[in-house]
């Protein structure tokens, strides 16, 4: 799954990082991505609405994390990932029901329960 937002914020990330790629490089980087999305088919989650970004401003402590975490409420993945342990606290991991952690905790998990 991948929700619209993350999806917009993946994208802007990488044209503000191919840009200061040479012209090759930052045409592969790009490529790449669109290749990756290709393979992966992820399901589309939408943006939530606006007035579900305000209602629900309690639950993150960044205002910008509001549409990413809605999202992931919405989607009910069995895992958020995530590197941002700063906002994505097991405080919100709580308050939501979600399992929150960084992609290493997940393959770490998921290890342990192969063995």
């Amino acid at each position: 799954m991948l929700s619209e937002v993350v999806k917009h914020e993946v994208e802007q990330n990488l044209l503000v990082h191919a840009g200061g790629l040479a012209q090759k490089d930052s045409q592969q980087l790009l490529d790449d991505y669109a290749h990756l999305l290709k393979l992966a088919h992820p399901e589309s989650v939408p943006y939530p609405s606006k007035g579900d970004v305000l209602a629900s401003r309690h639950l993150i402590r960044h205002h910008g994390d509001v549409p990413v975490l809605l999202s992931a409420i919405q989607a009910q993945p069995d895992w958020l990932l995530t590197h941002n342990k700063n906002h994505f606290t097991p405080e919100v991991a709580k308050r939501t029901r979600l399992q929150i952690g960084s992609p290493a905790d997940f393959f770490r998990v998921l290890a342990e329960s192969m063995s």
